[in-house]
């Protein structure tokens, strides 16, 4: 009885590109000698397919391959059953790869066999050694990036450039030699930027200045033709070049700086002044930004309606008076939200003091509130309020009757807190909201209690005992699927006006429960949008 035909994907790969222009090269010896095998094989049923997985130029440590990505792609669609390589190391040299290439095999049951080291996959003992062979290719390839690295390093330290982005006053080193070659007029403009910064005492200042007389970036080119910077400076472009030690003639590598074989473009006395005062900068913006920590304990954790952060700002009025507020990002960028009810300015005062004064009753034993605080968004009504506990799940205060839990996490605990804004002066104002809430709706209630009580609990998912009757029966059944915070606001009053027993006899409820939130008109996160 003939055996069954068994497709083979031969699959090759060549790290460089060097020889691939040849009539006869690597990929079509691998691919020869991985067709005689596979004919060799020929009683057992096995052939080789004609389409070719060739990767030339493209490295083992990684899976971006085309040729790789093309067999795994007819491997998933049932078009191959073996695939079959001159040496493991031609699939991947990375085991975490292997791995991932092994489970694709597998699922799609197809064998994997290596030429040269007669190994195959549909045995344990194949996988293991398998594994094995594939770590000491990676092996291999970590001792060849080692040695790379050790003779970086090792040329730094005898002043050669590396490679890497030219910098502006240098020019490529000529005949492909190591040694960067000065550009004269790049490298006044080097030290017309050195002095500049020293008369002007500000990066940011030195960075407008330089923008509107229209100094560049190095413009270069890549060994690869790609043209490269010739860019207006940015400030951290600005803070890399008053920080490099190339123009003084020094190669730094690793933390340590080495003599090296250029010649230096800026004075070392003026290089040194500049590190003194962008130190000296520096020290004094620390200062300033932890006073300013300090002064803001909102910083990072408030956050507008879209999910921007809002950050600390102060302006002064007529009468001299420092006035602070947290502003969007955008707001601050100078855009501003179409809407014009979209909150992005606050005064700070009150947000800190309504939000401390809410976290203080929640953590009573806590001295400083604003340490347990995660995050404030605000949102449609009021605030969503993330603090930390000590006890999962558990708050040590008591909640106001307005005030809801919305989300348990770990130690993370999110409380919804009412609140309105009012507009004072042209600033919005927020504060704390007690609205009464009127008497629970009984008939509703009712009907709620009825829809559970004609369920069971299997294994925690609810069961319908029997199959209900009457029509009215099978529209208060509904009830018992809503939201479980739509739910809740039902037993506590807490819904819409319009939200009675009439209206949901006639109402389309969706099972989606942000649908449901949306359709009888609650918040995000359950909390009625408006409160009569």
């Amino acid at each position: 009885m003939a055996e069954p035909a068994r497709r083979c994907a031969i699959y090759t790969r060549k790290s460089s590109e060097e020889g691939l222009d040849q009539s006869f090269n690597s990929l079509d010896a691998q691919r020869e000698a991985c067709e005689a095998y596979v004919l060799s094989q020929a009683c057992e049923g096995w052939t080789a397919l004609a389409d070719r997985y060739d990767d030339g130029g493209f490295s083992g440590g990684t899976m971006e391959r085309p040729g790789l990505a093309r067999l795994l792609a007819d491997i998933e669609a049932g078009r191959v059953d073996i695939v079959v390589v001159y040496k493991i190391d031609r699939l991947t040299r990375s085991l975490a790869d292997f791995a991932r290439i092994v489970e694709i095999f597998e699922a799609a049951d197809c064998s994997f066999v290596s030429v040269t080291q007669s190994f195959n996959t549909t045995g344990s003992m194949g996988k293991l050694m398998l594994n094995v062979l594939l770590s000491f290719a990676q092996f291999e390839r970590e001792v060849t990036g080692e040695r790379i690295r050790d003779k970086i390093a090792a040329s730094k330290a005898k002043g050669m450039w590396m490679g890497g982005t030219l910098p502006l006053g240098y020019d490529r080193p000529a005949d492909n030699g190591r040694i960067l070659r000065v550009n004269e007029s790049e490298a006044e403009t080097v030290r017309h930027i050195f002095t500049r910064y020293l008369k002007l005492g500000s990066v940011h200042t030195l960075q407008r200045e330089l923008d509107e007389r229209g100094i560049l970036s190095k413009q270069w080119t890549t060994t690869k033709g790609k043209p490269m910077g010739g860019q207006p400076f940015s400030r951290g472009a600005l803070f890399h070049l008053l920080r490099n030690r190339l123009y003084l003639g020094k190669i730094v590598h690793k933390g340590e700086v080495h003599e090296g074989g250029h010649a230096a473009i800026v004075e070392e006395d003026l290089f040194d002044r500049v590190q003194q005062y962008l130190d000296a900068n520096a020290r004094r913006h620390r200062a300033k930004g932890m006073s300013r920590c300090a002064q803001a304990p909102l910083m990072g954790k408030l956050f507008d309606a879209a999910g921007e952060p809002m950050s600390p700002t102060t302006s002064r009025g007529k009468s001299g008076r420092r006035y602070r507020y947290y502003v969007s990002a955008s707001l601050q960028q100078g855009a501003r939200k179409a809407e014009p009810d979209v909150v992005q300015r606050l005064s700070a005062t009150d947000i800190e003091r309504v939000v401390g004064e809410a976290v203080g009753r929640w953590l009573p034993r806590v001295a400083d509130p604003f340490s347990k605080l995660d995050a404030v968004s605000l949102c449609n009504g009021g605030l969503q309020i993330s603090v930390r506990v000590d006890k999962p799940t558990r708050l040590a205060g008591r909640l106001a009757d307005d005030e809801t839990i919305t989300e348990r996490v770990g130690d993370q605990i999110t409380v919804f807190l009412p609140v309105m804004l009012q507009r004072r002066g042209g600033r919005r104002l927020i504060l704390p909201t007690r609205k009464k809430l009127r008497d629970p709706d009984p008939i509703l209630i009712a009907a709620l209690r009825k829809a559970h009580a004609m369920l069971k609990r299997d294994r925690g998912m609810p069961v319908i005992e029997a199959a209900p009757v009457s029509p009215y029966d099978r529209m208060i059944l509904r009830l018992a699927f809503l939201a479980p915070d739509i739910q809740r606001a039902i037993i506590e009053g807490r819904q819409p006006q319009h939200l009675n027993l009439e209206y949901f006899k006639s109402a389309d409820l969706p099972l989606a429960w942000s649908k449901q939130r949306e359709r009888l008109g609650f918040g995000e996160f359950g909390h009625p949008c408006s409160v009569d």
